[in-house]
């Protein structure tokens, strides 16, 4: 049977030198809303299919945490079934943390979002406000205005001019983008994390330009009365041709941090290590990393392996290889992990490095109900239709009659019905609902997706306020809109993010180790 531990014996194996995940099962919205410092939410509506990535060694230490109403028991027989076998449940999930006296965080990206904060106050990461910025742009100011986000994000909203560099790529592409030394540089992002970590790489590689963080990126902008750029179709910069220079202000930032650059034999020798859970990530661009890497490695951009590192990397103090084709990317990524608590390495030769990536294991599933297309759809009666599909889709649209469920409330959403119909986003969130609903005596006639719903032209409705706000526990509200103009939001975000260092113990901010500051690359 499954262990219940205290909150403070937690607390306690989360300081304790070893290896630990820390794992929230609850929904997107739920986690949100307030979760220990270090968990990682792992969604029992996703619980198998995002396992194998996050927990690569069965025998972690994982300890489960849900809203104390039994979720976690049913996720840790999952993963029980699957091999885990060091498996653990907080005694009364997060209200029980949080009567024991330790803090509920809201937001996401905790603690990546509180090492930026940390940084800049370590390094006095100089920034430039919103309205000197529009100043220079309006008097024709020579500087370059760097977004460091995503593509994704930058194509829907940016600094008006701003060119696409995700941070990840900075160090690689600045060069080719310089006309001068004496030429402002200016990252930004939506907030403050991005815009922080990546000015502080430039000033950390030795740049000679005057660099700043843009404050508090397109929302200080938005706040600031200045309208965003939507629809930029620029695009990141073309790769240059690596420099020995660049190759070596980048090893010496790594090496300041104590980042070891490991050969072939000695990366293999963590990979072999079985008491040690150790990822292996290739750190470059989506195309680099689909065109060809290392079998066996998973993909983690640079700039938001640093700004969502918890999305990659579920086991605190766990090993990291990191990878590249360039002798950059790589070293930078593993400086900053590094400062994040994990121990982080470089390996030589990159993606072509000679090395056995133990074969990760699959996700194991049940097998998917059979799927049903249009014609099947307009063919014959059909059962009660549960959407599995976010929320926020359902409430834009659905089936007629439909209702709106997720893995975790799939008793409620049966309502009695023996025989039911899924609507989900793809078949494996169809095959774990499905095989929940049978163990609960429902018949599963099949799935469908939203496209061959459309296809069939069935009738559809809309709802708005259903399910509500607290019902739709995939969704995080906590300042959702603050991207699409809800200044208030962005004020309330801003403030939360600029807060969180307040609210960390000394225990909760041991886990940084910040080092050197500014200035450790050779010129």
């Amino acid at each position: 049977m499954t262990a219940y531990l205290h909150a403070d014996t937690v607390s306690a194996w989360l300081a304790d030198g070893q290896e630990i995940a820390l794992l929230d099962v609850r929904e997107h919205g739920q986690y949100g809303e307030g979760h220990p410092f270090l968990a990682v939410n792992l969604p029992y509506s996703r619980l198998e299919i995002e396992a194998p990535a996050l927990l690569p060694r069965l025998d972690a230490r994982l300890v489960l945490l849900d809203d104390g109403d039994g979720v976690a028991e049913l996720a840790a027989a999952a993963l029980a079934v699957r091999g885990y076998g060091n498996l653990h449940l907080l005694q009364g999930g997060a209200p029980g943390w949080q009567a024991a006296g330790h803090t509920l965080f809201k937001g996401v990206n905790v603690p990546s979002k509180t090492f930026g904060e940390l940084v800049e106050h370590h390094a006095g990461t100089p920034q430039v406000s919103a309205e000197t910025l529009q100043a220079w742009q309006a008097e024709g100011r020579a500087h370059v205005l760097l977004d460091g986000r995503t593509l994704a994000e930058h194509r829907k909203q940016t600094i008006p001019g701003a060119i696409p560099v995700p941070n990840g790529e900075l160090a690689l592409r600045i060069g080719a983008l310089l006309n001068g030394p004496d030429e402002p540089v200016v990252v930004h992002c939506a907030g403050r994390t991005r815009s922080i970590i990546g000015a502080q790489t430039l000033r950390e590689l030795g740049l000679p330009n005057p660099v700043y963080a843009l404050e508090n990126g397109t929302q200080g902008w938005q706040l600031a009365g200045f309208a965003l750029e939507r629809g930029s179709a620029r695009e990141v910069p073309a790769r240059p041709r690596p420099a020995l220079a660049g190759q070596a202000r980048a090893n010496a930032v790594a090496s300041a941090h104590g980042v070891p650059r490991l050969d072939a034999s000695l990366a293999q020798a963590w990979l072999d290590d079985a008491a040690r859970t150790t990822y292996v990530l290739d750190v470059r661009t989506d195309s680099e990393f689909a065109a060809a890497t290392l079998p066996g490695a998973r993909h983690a951009p640079g700039g938001q392996l640093v700004q969502a590192t918890d999305h990659y990397i579920a086991v605190r103090r766990a090993r990291v290889l990191l990878l590249d084709d360039d002798g950059i990317r790589a070293p930078l990524a593993a400086a900053w992990l590094r400062r994040l608590g994990f121990e982080s390495a470089v390996v030589e030769d990159g993606i072509h490095a000679p090395l056995r990536v133990p074969h990760r294991q699959a996700a194991r599933l049940p097998d998917a109900p059979r799927e049903w297309q249009a014609p099947d759809l307009r063919a014959q009666a059909l059962p009660r239709i549960l959407d599995a599909r976010s929320s926020l889709a359902y409430r834009r649209a659905h089936p007629a009659g439909a209702v709106w469920t997720t893995r975790s409330r799939a008793a409620d959403a049966l309502q009695g019905e023996a025989s039911v119909l899924l609507l989900a986003p793809d078949a494996a969130v169809a095959a774990l609902l499905a095989d929940t609903l049978k163990a609960l005596g429902a018949t599963v006639q099949g799935w469908t997706t939203w496209a061959a719903w459309q296809e069939s032209g069935l009738p559809r409705a809309a709802s708005p306020g259903v399910p509500d706000d607290q019902a739709a526990i995939d969704t995080l509200f906590f300042v959702h809109d603050r991207h699409d103009g809800n200044l208030d939001a962005a004020r309330a975000y801003l403030a939360w993010e600029t807060a969180l260092i307040e609210q960390c113990s000394a225990q909760e901010l041991a886990q940084f180790r910040l080092g050197p500051a500014h200035g450790v690359a050779a010129a």
